[in-house]
C-alpha cells in the first residue's frame, strides 16, 4: 500500500470506527483489506472479496474473520446483520442497484448500511496519481456521486440518514493535513470540494404493532399545570404510563403527583418519584430508569407542548418514518408571550450550530419533546462516556448519542404555549453558557476527532 494510500484508507477506517458501535454483526462488500473491519470491532465479521488470489491469501493469514467470494458468498450468509460497509467499493459494482436489493435480505430496521464515494470533482487528480504510480490503477469505475449513490438507496427503499464529506488534502503534511481535513472542510463552501463522502443509510423501516409508551415529566414548581396534564394526555393505541419525577418543589408538587396518581383510574398507569439529584437532566435520566415503555418520551410540565401533540410523534415513531423524533417550536405560529425575543434568536443560533454538529438537518434542538425508542436509548446511555454527563437538560446526550449511533432524526413540529402557571426554571445566560460548552465539547469530537 502506497504512502498515499495509506493516509486514505486510515481516514476512512476513522470514519467507520467513529460510526460503527463495537460488538456488532458486520457484513464488508469487497473486502480489501483489514483496516475496515478491524476499524469496525465486530464481535463477527464477514468480508466478501471479489478477488480469488486475495480471497486464498486472506483465507490463510489467520484473521478472526469469516471471508467468502462476491458476490456468490452472498447465497451463504443468513440473518440480519447491525452494520453493512461498502467502504471505497461502490464505484466497482457492475450494477449498486441490484446489489441493494439483495442486501435488503440481510438487513432489519437497525442495520447502518456505510458506504463511501469519491466526489466527480477529483476525478483529474486521481487519474494523475494513478499515473505517477502515487494510487493503484483502477479500470472500469462507474464514478457513482454521492446524489446518485442517495437516489438508488431511495428507490431501494433504504432511507439516506445523513452524509458527510472527508478530505481536502489526500496527502499527510504535517500541520497542514489536519487543519483542512478536520477544521477547513467544514467552513461553508469547503465541503463540496472534499475527496469523497460518507453516506450512512438504514434498513427498511418497519412499522410497530401498538408500541407502549412512557412520558416521562419532570416537573419542579408546577402544581398547577399537572392535573391538566394529565387530563390532556392523549388516548394511543399502545398503552401509556406517565412518570411524574419532582425536584425539590416548595408549591405543592409531589402532593399533586401523589394526589394524581392515587386517583389514576383512566387508560394509562401514573408512577411518581422524587428526584434523587439536582437539575433536570438528572430528572429526565431518573425518568427513564423507572419506565416500562417501548417508546420514551420527555414532556414539559409547564404545558408549553400541548399533551394532545404527542400522538404526532407517537405515529411518527411507531410508523417507522423516524428513529428519532424532535420538537420544533420554530414553525407554527407561537402563543403571544410564550418565547421572548433573546431566546428565539438563542433557539436559531444553537439550533444551526447543533444541526452542523450532528450532521442532520434539526430546525430546534432546544425543545424539550423528544421521543425515542427504549432499545435505541439504552444504547445511547451504554455509550454515554463519549460525551460525558453534563447535559443539565437531559436531552442533549439523547441528541449527541442519536447522531453517534446515526438514527434517523426528524422534527415534528408543535404549536408552542405560553406557561399558565408558575415560572420558568431556564436561566437564560447560565444555561446559554452550558449549552455553548456542550457544543465545543461535541465539536471536538464529531469534527475534530
Amino acid at each position: 500500500m502506497s504512502f498515499w494510500a495509506n493516509y486514505y484508507h486510515s481516514d476512512i477506517a476513522r470514519a467507520v470506527r467513529f460510526a460503527v458501535p463495537p460488538g456488532q454483526r458486520v457484513l464488508e462488500i469487497g473486502y480489501r483489506h483489514t483496516l475496515y473491519l478491524e476499524a469496525a470491532r465486530p464481535a463477527e465479521g464477514v468480508g466478501l472479496v471479489a478477488d480469488a488470489t486475495r480471497l486464498a491469501e486472506l483465507s490463510k493469514r489467520g484473521l478472526p474473520f469469516r471471508f467468502l467470494p462476491f458476490p456468490e458468498g452472498l447465497d451463504q450468509l443468513d440473518g440480519a446483520f447491525d452494520t453493512v460497509l461498502l467502504a471505497d467499493a461502490v464505484d466497482t459494482i457492475p450494477d449498486v442497484q441490484e446489489l441493494l436489493d439483495r442486501l435488503k435480505r440481510f438487513t432489519g430496521p437497525r442495520t447502518r448500511l456505510i458506504f463511501t464515494c469519491y466526489s466527480r470533482l477529483w476525478q483529474p487528480a486521481l487519474r494523475l496519481a494513478e499515473a505517477l504510480g502515487m494510487k493503484s490503477r483502477e479500470r472500469g469505475k462507474n464514478w457513482l456521486s454521492a446524489q446518485d449513490l442517495c437516489n438508488l438507496l431511495q428507490l431501494c427503499g433504504l432511507p439516506v440518514v445523513r452524509t458527510t464529506p472527508r478530505m481536502l488534502l489526500p496527502v499527510w503534511v504535517p500541520l497542514v493535513s489536519w487543519l483542512l481535513n478536520r477544521v477547513v472542510i467544514h467552513v461553508p463552501g469547503c465541503r463540496h470540494l472534499a475527496l469523497y463522502r460518507v453516506v450512512v443509510a438504514r434498513g427498511e423501516p418497519r412499522p410497530r404493532q401498538a408500541p407502549s409508551l412512557s412520558v416521562i415529566v419532570p416537573a419542579r414548581n408546577e402544581a398547577g399545570n399537572l392535573d391538566a396534564l394529565v387530563r390532556r394526555m392523549p388516548r394511543l393505541a399502545g398503552a401509556t404510563e406517565i412518570v411524574l419525577v419532582e425536584g425539590g418543589s416548595t408549591d405543592g408538587t409531589w402532593e399533586e403527583m401523589e394526589r394524581l396518581r392515587l386517583a389514576a383510574a383512566g387508560p394509562w398507569v401514573i408512577r411518581t418519584a422524587r428526584q434523587g439529584g439536582t437539575g433536570k437532566g438528572d430528572a429526565v435520566r431518573q425518568g427513564f430508569a423507572m419506565a416500562s415503555g417501548e417508546l420514551l418520551t420527555i414532556l414539559d410540565a409547564d404545558l408549553s407542548v400541548p399533551p394532545e401533540e404527542l400522538a404526532r410523534f407517537y405515529e411518527a415513531l411507531a410508523s417507522g418514518r423516524t428513529e428519532f423524533a424532535n420538537g420544533c417550536r420554530l414553525v407554527y405560529r407561537r402563543e403571544e408571550g410564550a418565547m421572548r425575543f433573546l431566546n428565539m434568536v438563542g433557539n436559531h443560533a444553537f439550533s444551526l450550530l447543533f444541526s452542523w454538529l450532528l450532521g442532520q438537518r434539526l430546525k430546534d434542538t432546544l425543545c424539550g419533546t423528544k421521543m425515542l425508542s427504549r432499545a435505541d436509548y439504552e444504547r445511547i446511555a451504554a455509550g454515554r462516556g463519549d460525551f460525558g454527563d453534563f447535559d443539565p437538560f437531559g436531552d442533549f446526550d439523547l441528541l449527541f448519542g442519536a447522531a453517534r449511533l446515526n438514527l434517523a432524526m426528524h422534527d415534528v413540529p408543535v404549536h408552542y404555549k405560553s406557561r399558565r402557571y408558575g415560572v420558568t426554571n431556564i436561566r437564560r445566560w447560565r444555561h446559554g453558557w452550558l449549552l455553548l460548552r456542550m457544543a465545543l465539547f461535541a465539536m471536538r469530537r464529531f469534527k475534530l476527532g
